[in-house]
C-alpha cells in the first residue's frame, strides 16, 4: 500500500488511572496489523503527533475536542454503547458524532451517528505475536479457572455458582494488565468470560487475547451476545441453563481438554488483514482530506507545563530537561533563553515561543530541582503575559517530603518568593514582577491542611506591572540606575544615523 501516512496510537490515561492499561492489548493489535501493511507506527500515552494520523484509545476518559484543530484524530471506541451499556458523558457521544471513528462492534455505531456506513468496524482476532514457543500442556497448568476484569453483582453471582460446583476460580487481588497478567493467563487451564453490562456484548478484546496466548476461554452466552463468526467454534459457550452442568460434569475432563485444544487451533485460522487494510485506506483518505483543508502549520501555545513524564498535559506545551520524559520539547528554562524562539517539535510540530505569549505556567514539584532558579523565574516572567500566572506546587521546608528526592537542591517556605515579588530589582527586573496569590498548605495526600501539617505548598504567582514607586526603588537600589543602554544615548551614533538618513533623501531626490 503506497502513500501511507505515519500512524500514532494514543492511549488516554488520567493521572494514575491503572485501567487505561487495558487499552494496551487492542493498541498493540492495531500496531501489529498496520505494520504488516507497511505503515510506520508509534505509540504513546496522552501524546498526539502533528505529522501522523492519531488513533485515540480511551477518549471517554477525557479529550478536548479543540485538539482536532491541530491534530488528525480517529477515535477508537471499545465501550459498549446503547441501552444497558456503559454510562458515559454526553460529551463523549458528541465527540464521536462529530469525528472520524472506528468501532469494534457495529451495534455501537447508531448510538453516536446516523451515518453508520461511514464508521469502519474492525475485529480483534488471532495475534500471532502472543504465541508461546513451548506452551505448557493444559492439563498440567496450576490454575484451574481464571477470571479477571471489573467485578459487579452480576459477575459475582456467576462465579459463586461455578465455585459451588467445586471449581476453584482464581482472581487477582489488584488490577493486572499487560505481560504481568499474561503470565497468569498462560498458567491457566481456562479463562471464564462473563458479561458486565445488560447489553451483553461479547468481550472480544479479552477473549481474543487469551485465545492468542494459548489459553481456552469459556464464555457466557445470551441472546444478545452476538459474537463475531471467528469465535463461534473457537470459544466454549455456556448459557445460563448450561452453566451449572458444564462445570459440574465437563470441566477438567479429558473430553474438555480435547475440545479446548480444537478451539485454540480453530482460532488461529482467522486473519483480519482485509479489515485493517480498509481501515488504513480510510486513515490515508482522512489525512489527505485534512491536508486539502489547509490547516494551520505553526502552533502558538498559551499554556506551559514544566515537567513531563506522568504529568504530561495534552494541549499544553510540555517542557522537560530529560528526553526520557518524552516532552514536546527538551528545553531548560533554567538556562539563558533568547526570545522569540522557533522550535520544530516531533509531537506538536513547528511552534513559536514569544515574549508575553503565555497565560499560564504550571510547575508541579519542579522548582526544588532547578540549579539556577532565578534564571528560570526570569524566563517565565518574560514568557508570561501581564496577568498570566505561575501555578506552583513545592515540598514544604521541614517536612519529610522536602528532601526525599536525591535530586532536590533546595527546600521552600513562605519567604522563598520574596526575591520574585518584593525584591525583584535584585534579579535585574524593572517593568514587571510577580505578585503572590493564594498560598495553600497541603498534607502528604495533597489535601488542604494547616501549616503545622504541611508537606507541600501550593502557590499562584501572577505577573504584574511595577508601579512608579517600585521603579523608583529599583533605580535607587540598582548599580546602573536602570537607565537605557548607553549606546542609545551616544551622540556619535545619533549623528551617524542622521547623516545616513540625509544621504538617502538626497539619492531619492536625485532619482526624481
Amino acid at each position: 500500500m503506497s502513500n501511507l501516512p505515519p500512524i500514532h496510537l494514543c492511549i488516554m490515561q488520567p493521572g494514575g488511572y491503572v485501567h487505561s492499561l487495558g487499552f494496551l492489548d487492542p493498541a498493540q493489535y492495531f500496531q501489529y496489523q498496520f505494520r504488516r501493511l507497511g505503515a510506520e507506527v508509534s505509540m504513546g500515552k496522552n501524546r498526539l503527533k502533528h505529522n501522523a494520523v492519531n488513533f485515540v484509545f480511551g477518549a471517554h476518559l477525557g479529550f478536548d475536542p479543540g485538539l482536532r484543530d491541530h491534530y488528525d484524530c480517529i477515535f477508537v471506541n471499545f465501550e459498549q454503547l446503547g441501552e444497558g451499556g456503559a454510562q458515559l458523558a454526553q460529551s463523549y457521544f458528541r465527540l464521536l458524532g462529530s469525528s472520524a471513528v472506528v468501532d469494534y462492534d457495529a451495534r455501537n455505531v447508531p448510538n453516536y451517528t446516523q451515518q453508520v456506513e461511514d464508521v469502519p468496524v474492525v475485529p480483534l482476532w488471532f495475534a500471532p505475536y502472543l504465541r508461546s514457543e513451548s506452551p505448557q500442556a493444559l492439563v498440567e497448568r496450576p490454575i484451574d479457572l481464571l477470571f479477571f476484569g471489573s467485578m459487579n453483582d452480576r459477575r459475582r453471582a456467576l462465579l459463586d455458582r461455578i465455585q459451588a460446583k467445586g471449581v476453584n476460580v482464581s482472581q487477582f487481588d489488584s488490577p493486572l494488565y499487560g505481560p504481568e497478567r499474561d503470565d497468569f493467563v498462560r498458567q491457566s487451564k481456562a479463562v471464564f468470560n462473563a458479561h458486565f453490562y445488560e447489553t451483553s456484548r461479547f468481550e472480544q478484546a479479552r477473549v481474543s487475547h487469551c485465545l492468542s496466548l494459548g489459553t481456552p476461554v469459556i464464555s457466557e452466552r445470551s441472546l444478545l451476545t452476538g459474537p463475531d463468526a471467528a469465535f463461534e467454534n473457537s470459544v466454549m459457550w455456556v448459557d445460563d441453563a448450561q452453566l451449572d452442568g458444564f462445570f459440574a460434569q465437563q470441566f477438567g475432563t479429558a473430553s474438555f481438554f480435547e475440545q479446548a485444544q480444537k478451539c485454540l487451533e480453530n482460532f488461529k485460522a482467522h486473519d483480519p488483514i482485509e479489515a485493517y487494510a480498509d481501515l488504513l485506506a480510510f486513515a490515508a483518505g482522512y489525512a489527505k482530506g485534512r491536508r486539502e483543508q489547509g490547516l494551520p502549520t505553526c502552533w502558538q501555545p498559551h499554556q506551559i507545563n514544566l515537567g513531563s513524564g506522568k504529568d504530561y498535559k495534552l494541549g499544553w506545551l510540555n517542557l522537560d530537561v530529560l528526553a526520557r520524559a518524552q516532552p514536546d520539547v527538551v528545553l531548560d528554562l533554567g538556562q539563558p533563553l533568547s526570545l522569540p524562539l522557533r522550535v520544530d517539535s516531533p509531537l506538536v510540530g513547528p511552534m513559536d515561543l514569544a515574549p508575553g505569549s503565555i497565560s499560564m505556567i504550571y510547575a508541579n514539584n519542579v522548582l526544588e530541582h532547578v540549579p539556577d532558579l532565578p534564571q528560570l523565574m526570569t524566563n517565565c516572567l518574560e514568557l508570561l503575559n501581564t496577568g498570566g500566572g505561575m501555578h506552583l506546587e513545592v515540598p514544604y521546608e521541614g517536612a519529610t517530603t522536602a528532601w526525599q528526592d536525591p535530586t532536590h537542591v533546595r527546600a521552600m517556605n513562605e519567604n522563598s518568593w520574596l526575591y520574585y515579588t518584593d525584591w525583584f530589582w535584585y534579579l535585574g527586573w524593572f517593568e514587571h514582577r510577580f505578585a503572590a496569590q493564594k498560598l495553600t498548605y497541603l498534607n502528604a495526600t495533597l489535601q488542604v491542611c494547616t501549616k503545622a501539617q504541611a508537606a507541600f505548598m501550593r502557590l499562584v504567582l501572577v505577573k504584574v506591572q511595577t508601579t512608579p514607586q517600585e521603579r523608583m526603588t529599583a533605580r535607587v537600589m540598582r548599580p546602573d540606575f536602570a537607565l537605557p543602554e548607553e549606546a542609545a544615548l551616544d551622540p556619535r551614533l545619533t549623528l551617524t544615523r542622521l547623516a545616513s538618513a540625509k544621504l538617502a533623501t538626497q539619492k531619492r531626490l536625485h532619482t526624481v
